[in-house]
């Protein structure tokens, strides 16, 4: 019987908590304003054990799908765990309408501003491949200027040192260390299948993809900064996939280098009570998998 393929593990930070994504179902674990941690299991949809979501390049947008759905389900049951003492509670229709406004906020910000931007001087630009490089650097800059702006608010900031706790919980657990808050201190705040270091390869391919676009008629090139930004997402997505395989290898550690590095603007140092929560999610996401692995196999 073959060996069963190793499962990599990951997730995202949420108010006051961490979820973690397992191979059968979604783990979040929250810190109540009391100071217990709180913790929400639901299984994973049916397409995230698809034959799409092993797919090359399908599964780029499906992984993208299932990350904003579950997302914004383990952000509204963070929200309403870390804000139950106040008795305010955020609905979902809330939350979607912030995440949809927040999806139009991106792609205004990231790929049509840059354009606009680089039309401004588009008759002192020699040729199209110039054009491309200098608007891909235009987006690269107002995404970093973007991450260092949220790393200045001390709500986010927060959020950011769960993060780090996810990524140590990940590292500490892949490394087969225990999950004990003092063995899993050591550890850095830096992944190499982060979001971060994903949207960073999306922005490096849209200078590629866009390149061959080429320099046309405003509303065309418009169209296209929307139409492949989900192309751009899939080969982000293999690239990301490929490089966490391979992290040995020269010439794939000069690659994922950059987002590694620009992951200090999104993760921050987290303290003990931090990592509890982290190693709370990692630890139940485990056991359910090893339990329904248990029960497979007596089956």
């Amino acid at each position: 019987m073959a060996a069963k393929k190793k499962f990599n593990y990951g997730g995202q930070a949420v108010i006051e908590g961490v979820m973690i994504r397992g191979r059968s179902s979604v783990v979040t674990a929250v810190r109540r304003p009391g100071g217990e941690v709180a913790i929400d299991v639901k299984p994973m949809p049916s397409i995230s054990t698809s034959w799409m979501r092993r797919t090359p390049l399908i599964r780029g947008v499906v992984v993208l799908i299932e990350a904003m759905v579950l997302g914004i389900k383990s952000l509204l049951y963070s929200s309403n765990i870390a804000l139950e003492e106040e008795e305010v509670e955020i609905s979902t229709k809330a939350l979607w309408s912030m995440l949809a406004s927040g999806v139009v906020l991106a792609v205004v910000l990231f790929f049509i501003a840059p354009l606009f931007l680089t039309k401004l001087v588009n008759a002192y630009i020699p040729n199209s491949l110039v054009f491309h490089i200098i608007e891909g650097v235009i987006r690269l800059a107002i995404f970093i200027a973007y991450l260092k702006v949220m790393s200045l608010l001390s709500d986010i900031r927060r959020v950011f040192a769960y993060h780090g706790a996810e990524h140590k919980a990940v590292n500490a657990y892949e490394a087969g260390v225990p999950m004990e808050v003092n063995a899993i201190k050591a550890y850095s705040t830096a992944h190499v299948r982060c979001g971060t270091s994903f949207l960073f390869l999306v922005l490096i391919i849209a200078i590629i993809l866009f390149a061959f676009v080429g320099r046309q008629v405003l509303w065309l090139m418009v169209l296209s900064r929307i139409v492949l930004i989900p192309v751009i997402m899939a080969l982000g997505y293999e690239v990301i996939y490929f490089g966490a395989r391979h992290t040995g290898n020269w010439f794939v550690k000069i690659i994922l280098a950059p987002g590694l590095l620009l992951q200090s603007l999104t993760t921050g140092e987290p303290d003990d009570t931090q990592l509890e929560v982290a190693i709370a999610a990692m630890n139940k996401a485990v056991e359910v998998d090893q339990t329904e692995e248990a029960a497979q196999a007596s089956s």
